[in-house]
């Protein structure tokens, strides 16, 4: 795979293509989900570490009171026991432990410039990978190690484009303008991570913030400047706990927890679609009991809504508590629910899209440039670091790099072709050195 800018990048990108790849067969076999990523983050701040850059990890780069969907301790301590056996570095581990497995690198080039921030993100899915012959990373030994935790969504590939732009920026340092940020998030699955990070401030100070993701159903050269499908989410952890009873002998002395979860699933999913753009909801899990002959005291519910605005997600959220609380009510149970993970939606910043536009369309390894989508599709936890950008005047975007796909994402057979890995870094990298450029040849930043 070719990129063809400057006479140093081309032969830099195609340098790296090797390690690219154990880079990212390393990750995928040694898969970590949110929160837990322990071994994924010590790496890269070592490897960061070594290259020069400044390297912040753990509480200060996220806030602790932000964190949402935070694994059990107990869980935490055998995620942290695991990584340490597979190969996790040492030193980084005691600002790691507990979860702060964020980590953030900069590099100031001591031009004027803006600050460009690149975000990646870590963690894997909680989901068993395949082991049929016909999966590459099942035929060639480097699918998953971890039970339960699987790259079915190819944050293996972002990582992996996260540290090849570090090794690159490093060589391309003299043509470079500004500020460079490598921004690697942790729990970006369940949309849980990125907020704690915005308010350590990760974002305060950054002009041009471009995040990425493959995949996503998009042909392989195919590149979108803008993807703006990302639904607002809110995901919602309800408890019901109600009166244990007899259920032969004296039934009317219970109230009913289970009765109060089921009749919650059922009026959640009656909620009206939003005449005013997509709007989703769903529960997808719903635990209760104990016994056959016991009324049942609590119950768990989880659930999401989605809105393709923030207004229509946060109606949607209304409207799910009214449901929540109108079924306790109806037991006599009582009802308890906690964030376990938000994202806003943001538009990508036009001028931005436009210049990004300009700039990689007659790359080589680049079919097609669409300029913006407006799918509606998942959530993606980036759009609240857009949305923090924006709100300082700073330009923001989310690029997807199309790419040939084993099976969908979320499935236990995804798997990507890896000519993607230096065709995203070269053109993220050729960004870089247009965007400094470009800075410099205007007064402000409203506009390229």
């Amino acid at each position: 795979m070719s990129i063809v800018t400057t006479p140093d990048l081309e032969p830099a990108v195609e340098a790296l293509i090797p390690q690219l790849k154990r880079w990212r067969r390393d990750f995928h076999r040694h898969a970590e989900s949110g929160w837990v990523e322990f071994r994924t983050a010590s790496i890269v701040a070592e490897e960061l570490d070594r290259l020069g850059y400044r390297v912040n990890i753990g509480r200060d780069v996220i806030d602790a009171d932000s964190r949402m969907g935070v694994p059990e301790p107990e869980f935490l301590a055998q995620a942290l026991d695991r990584a340490r056996d597979q190969g996790a570095v040492e030193r980084w581990l005691p600002a790691l432990t507990g979860g702060y497995t964020g980590v953030v690198a900069e590099w100031d080039t001591g031009r004027p410039g803006p600050t460009l921030a690149y975000r990646v993100d870590l963690d894997a899915l909680d989901l068993d990978e395949s082991r049929e012959e016909r999966h590459r990373p099942a035929r060639e030994g480097f699918a998953s190690c971890n039970a339960g935790m699987m790259h079915a969504c190819g944050h293996d590939g972002h990582t992996t484009i996260g540290l090849g732009l570090a090794r690159l920026f490093v060589e391309l340092m003299p043509q470079l303008n500004g500020r460079i940020k490598l921004i690697f998030q942790p729990a970006e699955e369940g949309v849980r991570g990125a907020r704690s990070m915005v308010e350590a401030g990760v974002l305060n100070d950054v002009d041009i913030f471009i995040a990425t993701h493959i995949g996503t159903g998009v042909a392989k050269g195919t590149v979108i400047c803008g993807h703006n499908g990302y639904l607002a989410t809110t995901k919602l952890d309800a408890t019901f706990t109600g009166v244990p009873a007899h259920a032969g002998a004296n039934p009317e002395a219970g109230n009913n927890a289970l009765l109060a979860a089921a009749q919650a699933a059922l009026g959640l999913h009656a909620i009206p679609r939003h005449s005013a753009g997509a709007s989703r909801i769903n529960v997808g899990v719903l635990n209760a009991g104990s016994g056959r002959n016991v009324v049942p005291a609590n119950a768990t519910l989880k659930l999401e809504t989605r809105g393709e605005t923030s207004e229509i997600n946060d109606e949607m959220q209304r409207r799910a508590l009214d449901v929540l609380r109108g079924a306790a009510s109806m037991q006599g149970v009582e009802m308890e629910y906690r964030l376990a993970g938000e994202a806003r939606n943001c538009e990508p910043s036009p001028a931005l899209v436009e210049f990004i536009q300009r700039q990689i369309t007659d790359l080589p390894g680049i079919d097609t440039v669409i300029a913006t989508e407006n799918r509606p599709s998942g959530s993606e936890d980036a759009t609240t670091m857009m949305q923090r950008v924006r709100e300082r005047d700073g330009l923001a975007t989310y690029m997807v790099f199309g790419t040939e796909l084993a099976a969908g994402h979320h499935h236990q057979r995804f798997d990507f072709d890896e000519d993607v890995l230096p065709l995203a870094i070269g053109t993220l990298a050729h960004l870089a050195l247009q965007a400094g450029d470009a800075a410099l040849r205007r007064q402000g930043f409203e506009t390229f």
